[in-house]
């Protein structure tokens, strides 16, 4: 489920997103997709299953660094259960105090959380006519959610909000600025072996829409 709704001023449509785009943009809003769901939540073992079963669907001599950092996941998907994945999650991103890693834009960028990175961050969900949707407990700042609205700019069926315009300002504003430094977290901590491979993939993901996004 997407974690943002369309506010009812905006005829309260869903950001749900279609399968109508060109392939390579549909990729690209999987693959935000995916990297909101590793953050937002553990993946449960069906994920793990999907994820280890795109194996043989990869060209092994494929040298891009993307599909080298993919094929990491792969393997950690294949060779993990979810239990593990949950004792990693809750280990290091779940805490009552500050967790090891913060998924929080406004950390990073201000040092606090709640600070003026939120607020901004919600000016423009509004401008794009988005609100958090009730059974969201993460702030609009949270990692998970970025890529969620992300996807909606590029995979959305309003192309007057999801376009790509709005996807470079909002990447380049609310994610560009802190996404190193939340991959850096993440591999700070030796222990932390299953999500080593996500940030890899979050940071040459990211790296690459920012190359796109530098050629407009």
């Amino acid at each position: 489920m997407s974690e943002f709704t369309k506010e009812p001023a905006k005829e309260n449509l869903s950001t749900e997103v279609g399968d109508v785009g060109l392939p390579e943009d549909l990729a690209r809003a999987d693959l935000y997709g995916l990297i909101a769901r590793f953050f937002q939540m553990p993946p449960d073992q069906v994920l793990l299953d999907q994820i280890a079963a795109t194996a043989e669907q990869q060209d092994t001599a494929d040298e891009a660094p993307l599909a080298k950092v993919w094929m990491d996941v792969v393997e950690v998907a294949k060779n993990n259960p979810a239990k593990a994945w949950h004792e990693e999650f809750d280990l290091n991103f779940i805490s009552v105090g500050k967790p090891n890693v913060v998924l929080n834009g406004s950390f990073y960028m201000a040092g606090h959380l709640n600070e003026k990175p939120l607020i901004h961050i919600r000016k423009a969900l509004a401008e794009f006519g988005l609100e958090a949707a009730e059974e969201v407990t993460e702030t609009e700042d949270h990692i998970s959610a970025l890529c969620e609205v992300m996807r909606y700019l590029i995979a959305g069926d309003d192309v007057e909000i999801s376009n790509l315009t709005n996807q470079r300002v909002f990447f380049n504003e609310h994610i560009r600025p802190w996404y190193d430094e939340l991959c850096d977290a993440i591999e700070g901590i030796p222990e932390m072996h299953l999500y080593h491979p996500i940030a890899s993939l979050t940071r040459e993901f990211m790296a690459i829409e920012g190359q796109g996004f530098d050629m407009i």
